[in-house]
This record gives structure tokens, C-alpha cells and sequence, in this order.
């Protein structure tokens, strides 16, 4: 008798048990359970080795890229019809030698375009990870500190860089878009829906960010760092100040162009 209550209360402590902290083999559970992955974060560097890892897969992709050729492919698509631009419109009104300096000058340009993307997609995008990362942490631990609760910079840290996962499977089909239509001018946005070839706020609205905002709320109400109501508004705030620069930065390089 006393040996059976023993085991039941061994079985009552093992079930009772606080969840097991974060750990890299935790990640799939950001897509399939992301309330029981934040139940495990800590205010601990536990997410190092996730990071490390999202940098370096994201750091793959862009490798990817790269040697798919596509990335080349499209600068040199766009010299083409600059050079056919450059040709119409000057080859009456200079001298040929002139003429042929400017569409050098072209053929140039068009190798440091080539060279800005290599560095942009292979090095910088990791890089724009971890510094969005930083500032959106940063940017909470702000708002919970208002609040008059205890920031826990390293928790706020897990929510972010767990979250980050679903812009990676963002960039997994966008690489996998970039395969089955030749080229690199695709994304994951909602831009369909816009007129075809002109600017559209919708090309800013991306399902897998919009995912990536509904898990750091989540994490925030899990962990207890915010209220269910600040944690949503505050990550609906957010979105919208990214989603709002992102149309932005198209509206201008359109104008640009």
C-alpha cells in the first residue's frame, strides 16, 4: 500500500513538473504548439544555439540564390533594356565613341549591382535578422517597463528569435518560388491583389510577418510579460509601423524608377 502511494505521488510530481527550458529541439514546436515552446522560456541566453542556427539557414538560403544564377540573370535582364534605352534615345545625338563609354559604363554598374546583391543576400540578410530582433526586444522591453512589470530581457530575446522561424519558412518559398518561375522578382505578399505593375500597400502585408506578430503576441501573454490586451495592441502597433515603412520603401523606389 505504501508502495503504491509512493508511485502515485512520484507520478503526481512528474506531472506537476515546470515545463523543460528552451532548447534547439523545441523549435518545430513554434509551429505546432507555440503556447507550450513560450511556456518553457526563461529569462536565460537559451535561445543562443536557435539563433545561431536561423542566422545560418537563413545565410544558406541567400547562398542559394546566388547560385541558382537567377540573381545575375535579372541584373542582366535589367542592363539589357537600359543599354536598349541608353541606344534609342542617344544613338542619334552623340558620337558613337561617347555611346559606347556610356553603355560600358552600363555593363560596369551592372557588375556592382551584381556584386551589392552576393553581399546583400548572403551577408546582410542575416544581419537585418538579428538587429530586427534586437530592436523589436528592445522596443517591448520599453513597453513592459511602462507597463510596471519586470522586463526579462532574455525571454522577450526567445519570443522574438522562436517567432523569427516562419519569415524563415517565408524565405524557404520564396527560394522555392524563385526555382519554379526563373526569377528573383518574387515575395510572399499580398501584392497580387494590387493593379499589375504599379505600387499597392498590399505588397507590404505578408502572411508569414503577420504570423511572425500573432507568435510574439502570444509569447507575451504566455510568459507574462504583458497583459492579453497591451500584448496585442502593442504587437498590432508594431506591425502596422513595419507593414506602413515597407509600403513606404516601395511607393518610393517606384518613384525612384
Amino acid at each position: 500500500m505504501n508502495e503504491a502511494a509512493t508511485g502515485d505521488a512520484v507520478r503526481h510530481l512528474d506531472d506537476t513538473r515546470a515545463p523543460e527550458s528552451l532548447r534547439l529541439r523545441h523549435v518545430p514546436l513554434v509551429f505546432t504548439s507555440p503556447r507550450s515552446l513560450f511556456a518553457r522560456a526563461e529569462d536565460t541566453g537559451a535561445y543562443g544555439w536557435a539563433m545561431a542556427l536561423l542566422l545560418l539557414l537563413v545565410t544558406l538560403i541567400g547562398y542559394a540564390q546566388v547560385q541558382t544564377g537567377l540573381l545575375d540573370r535579372d541584373v542582366d535582364k535589367r542592363t539589357e533594356q537600359r543599354q536598349a534605352e541608353l541606344e534609342k534615345s542617344q544613338g542619334n545625338l552623340v558620337d558613337r565613341t561617347r555611346l559606347t563609354t556610356n553603355l560600358e559604363e552600363l555593363r560596369k554598374a551592372a557588375e556592382f549591382e551584381k556584386l551589392i546583391m552576393r553581399i546583400w543576400v548572403i551577408g546582410v540578410a542575416p544581419g537585418y535578422f538579428l538587429a530586427a530582433f534586437l530592436l523589436i526586444a528592445a522596443v517591448l522591453y520599453a513597453i513592459v517597463a511602462l507597463t510596471g512589470r519586470k522586463p526579462e530581457w532574455h525571454t522577450l530575446m526567445s519570443i522574438c528569435v522562436y517567432a523569427g522561424f516562419v519569415e524563415l519558412v517565408g524565405y524557404g518559398v520564396s527560394l522555392a518560388m524563385m526555382f519554379h518561375y526563373r526569377t528573383m522578382d518574387v515575395d510572399t505578399s499580398l501584392a497580387a491583389l494590387g493593379a499589375p505593375g504599379q505600387p499597392t500597400v498590399w505588397a507590404a502585408v505578408d502572411p508569414f510577418r503577420l504570423w511572425f506578430w500573432v507568435l510574439v503576441a502570444i509569447g507575451l501573454i504566455v510568459t507574462r510579460q504583458l497583459s492579453r490586451r497591451v500584448a496585442i495592441a502593442s504587437c498590432v502597433v508594431m506591425a502596422l509601423v513595419t507593414f506602413g515603412a515597407r509600403a513606404g520603401m516601395q511607393f518610393a523606389q517606384t518613384g525612384m524608377g
